[in-house]
């Protein structure tokens, strides 16, 4: 795997590679030469640094200029807690904090504020350093302190295509935060095959951004199911005419991929399996919710898949390295597998995902995968998404309860909804086992998605 400043310098003869963000262009090559850094790089040489920033465009810029350079680069986001923030400045051995907003507090390490725009920088290092840079990840744990997963260029972009044929127009958009792993993959993608890539800003709402994709005419563009849902409630997804969709970061249902191939029949549709720790598992492209049982146990495969206990595992080049400050073994195991924690079950001839280990909701000792209700609820066609989570009780401990958002939800009265409920709580009935039917379910305008773009899910 070539250095990234190896791959900024050979940017510099594609005018068409770039980042383009909400209100500016950077393209990939000035960054040989420009920075947005008010010091000279090179002060950051062989250290510790941590981004704290909202904006993508900057933070994507600075942190590949660092590359090399930087012995570590932390990449955490500007919605962490004081409390959040100095855990993993502590953990991650931060001496300089990069920020482009308000910090909350003081932090026991220098600062640095990211410029708005870019500056001459007459003393970028023209070679790249013998460093082998250290990336560090944040997982996206929805409450208390995040761990953090350390990476190297390799692993996060060993398995990238460099593409050297430009007469083929590709322009890369994605839905991911570039500081998440499913962002920062997209990124060393465009960035490693020198074509555009189109960055969503902070706080943009996505009929604005799907407005700037089919602007610059992007041809594949990545997101979590959950996102696309999004974009399919929007009544605007036919406003771009992407080549080629991808989705990640939760379970493709059949209903999702669908309704895509539906709203967009001429692009190429694939679901991918990739974590921050395990790192990418396989693409599938076939229309198909989950994956082919020919994927496990095949030691011809680039990465290793093994089902134990019911959970997907995952050897490749592509695993974390470990999380600082803990054990290696607390991400790869004594086999040199990551055990993902995500439930599977093969079922003619095709492993399906059930949901996360940790996700399982108890009903009197019963087990009930919210996902695969989910599914079920999300098959129905006035129904644009489902969450179904575990709700306390009183007499019987645990209940399972279903938040539905309905399609043009407008159009139905207090009346056609009880009928809905009715009809979708027969169907769970006649589908699913007694303990899984829900037994509290409530329509709701929509339902909050975490910044990495996926459900949030309440705890009991």
């Amino acid at each position: 795997m070539r250095s990234l400043w190896t791959a900024l310098v050979d940017a510099q003869g594609v005018p068409a590679a770039s980042l383009i963000g909400r209100d500016r262009t950077v393209p990939i090559g000035d960054l040989t030469t420009h920075s947005f850094l008010p010091v000279d790089i090179a002060q950051m040489t062989d250290r510790s640094v941590l981004f704290y920033t909202s904006d993508h465009l900057l933070t994507a810029a600075t942190a590949m200029q660092l590359d090399g350079i930087a012995r570590r680069i932390t990449l955490a986001t500007a919605d962490l807690t004081s409390e959040q923030l100095l855990s993993v400045v502590k953990t991650a051995e931060a001496q300089l904090v990069i920020f482009d907003t308000q910090l909350l507090s003081e932090l026991p390490v220098a600062t640095i504020k990211l410029l708005e725009k870019l500056a001459p920088q007459v003393n970028l290092p023209t070679t790249q350093k013998n460093i082998d840079t250290e990336w560090v990840l944040l997982t996206s744990g929805t409450s208390g302190l995040p761990k953090l997963v350390s990476h190297s260029v390799e692993s996060l972009a060993g398995g990238l295509p460099a593409r050297r044929d430009h007469t083929e127009v590709v322009i890369w958009s994605t839905f991911y935060d570039v500081r998440r792993y499913g962002g920062l993959q997209i990124l060393l993608r465009a960035l490693i095959s020198q074509t555009p890539l189109v960055l969503t800003s902070p706080h943009e709402p996505t009929h604005s951004f799907l407005s700037r994709v089919s602007t610059h005419q992007v041809t594949h563009i990545s997101g979590t199911p959950s996102h696309w849902r999004g974009v399919l409630m929007t009544g605007q997804a036919r406003v771009i005419s992407p080549h080629y969709i991808r989705l990640s970061g939760e379970i493709a249902d059949q209903s999702i991929l669908d309704h895509l191939k539906a709203t967009f029949p001429k692009a190429a549709i694939s679901h991918a399996f990739a974590s921050t720790e395990a790192g990418v598992g396989f693409e599938v492209t076939d229309g198909l919710a989950g994956f082919p049982m020919e994927y496990v146990n095949d030691p011809h495969r680039p990465v290793e898949l093994r089902v134990v206990d019911g959970t997907l595992r995952i050897k490749s080049q592509r695993n974390a390295r470990h999380y600082l400050g803990q054990d290696t073994e607390a991400i790869i195991g004594a086999d040199s597998f990551v055990d993902t924690g995500d439930l599977v079950e093969l079922l003619d001839g095709r492993y399906h995902f059930r949901g996360r280990k940790t996700g399982v909701i108890n009903i009197g000792g019963l087990k009930v995968h919210p996902e695969e209700v989910e599914a079920l609820l999300n098959k129905d066609p006035r129904v644009h998404l489902s969450l179904v989570y575990s709700r306390k009780s009183p007499i019987v401990g645990a209940l399972v309860a279903a938040d539905v958002v309905l399609k043009d939800s407008s159009q139905y009265s207090p009346t056609d909804e009880l009928a809905i409920k009715d009809e979708l709580l027969a169907r769970c009935r006649d589908t699913l086992a007694p303990h899984k039917v829900p037994a509290v379910m409530r329509f709701v305008p929509q339902l909050a998605v975490n910044p990495t773009g996926k459900l949030v899910r309440p705890h009991a």
